[in-house]
């Protein structure tokens, strides 16, 4: 899957949580999350989703990467894409 690919899946997965309140072309827009009326029952269900679909696991709390738009998640999946294949590295 491209980068380009991921960010609309992602797009689509914020406004399936989102019940459609939050369209697809606005998450695309590149708006905070919050800005576009993300609440955090949405958030919650975005995070189940992207942990479903993409098998990672997604921290809400911690010192972990603010992550407040579509931009953010995808460089989040990128991140850990990158540590999974890295040679000689394996998750904890």
């Amino acid at each position: 899957m491209t980068a380009t690919e991921r960010r609309v899946r992602i797009a689509e997965l914020v406004s399936a949580a989102t019940g459609g309140a939050v369209a697809v072309d606005d998450v695309l827009s590149g708006e905070s999350m919050i800005a576009l009326g993300v609440d955090s029952l949405a958030l919650l269900r975005l995070v189940d989703a992207i942990e479903l679909e993409y098998g990672v696991e997604v921290e809400l709390a911690g010192g972990g990467r603010a992550v407040d738009s579509v931009d953010d998640v995808v460089a989040l999946l990128a991140d850990q894409d990158d540590r999974a294949t890295a040679p000689g590295t394996r998750e904890v």
